[in-house]
């Protein structure tokens, strides 16, 4: 029988797929480039003890400011995200993700000589943008440059980035707190975006994605994004493509369910991370730098969760896979109530890390294989809606909760 079986087909039902080289080369580009997201991200929650203290900040004004946050990720998203299809697939994706980094980056530095509350209120607006619009156009991106059969495990792979950057961020985030203040921890994010976004610009040449496609062709597979779709897509208009795209992804059953789905996921996920630190520094008695260290624990396993489960939904369906986790989810997210010392901050986060941002790229392949031709819009209603509106509504009502009633 294994006579009668072919390479290619044998490699298809691998869990560990093969790849051309320049595919695996722009995953861990492509990962780099979640990986500050997800540190962007961590930014503001770890040091708003910091900034409640300096500003005379309640915790509601805190999550206020979170919300602020979020409410330019939903902006980027929206926009970035609708106009990442419009201005082209494959290597075009690159410099409409570099507009994205720009505006980190100046926000970014922005903030760190930033004054006045209403300044950083501003910033935080700018600074959502950026890394909203970031995160649709690069997961677009390294669904393009994978073939079709492993787009779950590409993408769940790609997704690594953000427990890595939950775990690591706060690392370098703690050991920033410890020599400087927390203006000097947004100079991070310039200092990481700027080598990974020429990478990325390089390596996303069209020579380079002929010879990926090529060989997957070669290899009795299917291209993601072919030639001849990069040359018709010349003769469009920017506008009416990214309005036809945004149609055709609202069309879709799964694109308006994985919206409602990834919203649930990170009401719960904000109200947790906003003011994470903050618990970790009352209850449990840690110092900042400290609870800024605990806080990333769950990007301990988080990277393995993210492989594991992307590549599980490839092989026995997305939304199997989604039920699994819902359910680890809501487990782990109450045990956080007995968090009281160090010692349980760390094996409860550490539990959470397992499920925490498995269900995401899960999500995100099945955008892809529904609309296609509309990755980029989806994504970016997806992250735009879901994320900028969970963060925009939770951070406010989780700081009035614990203001008033505590964190349990």
């Amino acid at each position: 029988m294994a006579g009668n079986v072919s390479p290619e087909a044998t490699s298809r039902n691998r869990y560990i797929p093969r790849g051309h080289a320049l595919s695996w080369w722009m995953l861990v580009v492509t990962t780099g480039a979640i990986l500050i997201t997800s540190i962007d991200r961590a930014i503001l929650p770890t040091v708003l003890p910091g900034i409640l203290k300096e500003f005379n900040l309640s915790e509601t004004a805190g999550g206020v400011l979170v919300g602020l946050s979020f409410a330019g990720t939903m902006t980027g998203g929206l926009i970035l995200g609708v106009f990442g299809d419009s201005m082209g697939k494959g290597v075009r994706r690159a410099w409409t993700w570099a507009v994205a980094v720009v505006i980190t980056v100046v926000s970014a530095i922005a903030t760190a000589i930033s004054q006045t509350l209403l300044q950083l209120q501003v910033l935080r607006f700018t600074m959502g943008i950026g890394t909203g619009g970031m995160e649709p156009v690069n997961v677009a991106m390294v669904g393009e440059w994978w073939q079709k059969e492993d787009r779950g495990f590409a993408v769940g792979t790609h997704h690594t980035g953000f427990p890595i950057g939950q775990f690591v961020g706060p690392v370098l985030i703690g050991t920033v707190i410890a020599a400087a203040t927390w203006r000097e921890v947004f100079l991070l994010l310039p200092l990481l975006a700027i080598p990974v976004v020429v990478l990325q610009i390089v390596l996303a040449r069209r020579e380079n994605l002929r010879r990926v496609n090529a060989w997957i062709e070669e290899h009795d597979m299917t291209p993601s994004v072919t030639e001849s779709e990069l040359d018709a897509e010349r003769q469009e208009r920017p506008l009416a493509t990214a309005w036809e795209a945004m149609k055709l992804a609202l069309s879709e059953r799964n694109v308006r369910l994985s919206v409602v789905a990834n919203f649930l996921f990170l009401w719960a996920e904000t109200g947790v991370v906003s003011f994470l630190t903050l618990q970790l520094t009352r209850e449990a008695g840690l110092s900042l730098a400290a609870a800024a260290v605990v806080a990333g624990a769950s990007g301990i396993t988080g990277w393995m969760g993210q492989i594991f489960w992307g590549t599980v939904s490839d092989h026995k369906g997305r939304k199997w896979s989604l039920g699994i986790l819902a359910v680890g989810w809501a487990i782990t997210v109450l045990a956080m109530i007995f968090i009281s010392s160090g010692a349980l901050g760390w094996i409860i986060l550490i539990g959470w890390g397992v499920f925490r941002n498995s269900p995401f790229p899960v999500m995100y392949a099945s955008i892809i294989d529904a609309v296609p031709e509309g990755a980029s819009s989806g994504l970016g209603l997806m992250i735009g809606i879901g994320l900028g509106s969970a963060g925009f509504l939770a951070a406010p009502v989780a700081g009035f909760i614990i203001q008033h009633y505590g964190f349990t």
